[in-house]
């Protein structure tokens, strides 16, 4: 295989890639914790909360397809893009590493949100490679520290507090992925202002 032939078709899907907005699968994020967080307030049953929190995290990529339909940004593409494949094994990856949040939810149902919160968001640090950005960075590292505090601080709120902190860093996280996209699309209408 020509290496150089493949770093270019790999840097051209790459630049494809990018141009995306990539508000689907945050804005889902978004709702499907204010939900959680809604429901540690006002559920009482540890049960009611732990399927709520399994409900709401599982339905992501499902509310995620539906808002593909109000944001313009289609959740699947037509073209076939590797970054597409290797996005979607992060999320596969983060769904295999529910067996850690129900083995230690087994032992104590308050460290669910903990487990699941950080497990859920460690797909945010292959993408933040793959677009070339601080977002995914940012969501990562800040989510997986502010839940941690939560947890050591106050574990009897973590149905409450761990939501609140990650619909939190979603709203930044959105914000930076919109300044993005358009930073990146005013690049790009200069560009053709520019040509003759």
């Amino acid at each position: 295989m020509n290496t150089a032939a493949t770093n270019i078709d790999l840097n051209a899907a790459r630049d494809s890639f990018k141009q995306r907005r990539f508000l689907n699968m945050p804005l889902a994020g978004l709702l499907a914790w204010a939900c959680v967080g809604i429901g540690g307030i006002f559920l009482e049953s540890p049960q009611a909360k732990a399927w709520l929190l399994f409900i709401a995290t599982g339905s992501i990529v499902y509310i995620a397809m539906l808002l593909s339909k109000v944001t313009g940004d289609p959740f699947f593409q037509k073209e076939k893009n590797p970054f597409d494949k290797l996005f979607f094994h992060c999320i596969l990856m983060a769904l295999l590493v529910y067996s850690i949040a129900i083995a230690f939810f087994m032992q104590d149902y308050r460290s669910l949100p903990m487990s699941v919160g950080i497990l859920t968001g460690l797909m945010w640090l292959p993408f933040s490679w793959i677009v070339e950005h601080w977002v995914g960075t940012f969501h990562t590292l800040v989510r997986t520290l502010l839940i941690t505090l939560a947890w050591f601080l106050f574990p009897d709120q973590t149905f409450v507090l761990i939501p609140a902190i990650i619909v939190g860093v979603y709203l930044v996280s959105i914000w930076g992925l919109e300044t993005r996209w358009r930073a990146l699309h005013a690049t790009a209408d200069i560009k053709i202002i520019e040509q003759p």
